[in-house]
């Protein structure tokens, strides 16, 4: 029986310690050399500040900022520690009403705009967490934005396309505006800019 234990106590602990220590300690030291931003979250900061990751959104609620998507994580929007969508079907009683209070929320907001809603604006993404709007959801506020900050419309639509991330290699999925990113741009303009 002791010569069939000691072999299989020795693999274990050999692959134990390849593949639970020095593994993952190579691909951390190679991730850190490679892409070190990546690599720690893709942390943002200002004037030495950690302000947030470009990959977690983040809830806007001010008049005077562009807003994010829904996060539908708990208990708190954007909680990254439960990314999960709401899994509503289209007919479910709550999917409605969230949608409806959102659309009801944007219009408060801006009652004198009477554009369609883009859709992403009154959904929750399949992770809760997505940090990116479409640009026609940016471009939906900047009437909104412009008003409150006292900036002209077109200053905030260049700057929406400033902000905005082209498709993944040029071809994969749709160019998205990362919400975070825009408002801290939207944060350096000095009010009544071309007004």
């Amino acid at each position: 029986m002791l010569k069939y234990l000691r072999p299989a106590l020795s693999m274990l602990l050999f692959f134990s310690l390849v593949t639970g220590v020095l593994y993952p300690l190579a691909v951390t030291g190679v991730s850190q050399v490679v892409f070190p931003s990546k690599a720690n979250g893709s942390i943002i900061e200002k004037n030495g500040r950690l302000v947030g990751s470009s990959l977690i959104g983040q809830q806007f609620t001010s008049a005077k900022y562009f807003w994010s998507r829904i996060s539908a994580t708990g208990p708190f929007p954007y909680n990254a520690s439960s990314s999960s969508g709401s899994n509503y079907g289209p007919l479910n009683p709550a999917l409605m009403k969230t949608t409806k209070d959102r659309i009801d929320q944007l219009h408060s907001a801006d009652s004198t705009n009477h554009n369609t809603i883009p859709v992403d604006l009154v959904t929750a993404s399949g992770s809760g967490l997505d940090p990116h709007i479409s640009i026609a959801a940016a471009l939906y506020q900047v009437p909104r934005v412009a008003r409150e900050r006292h900036i002209s419309e077109e200053t905030l639509r260049e700057l929406v396309h400033q902000c905005t991330d082209p498709r993944d290699f040029g071809f994969l999925g749709e160019p998205g505006v990362n919400v975070l990113r825009l408002n801290l741009a939207l944060d350096d303009i000095p009010p009544s800019q071309g007004v």
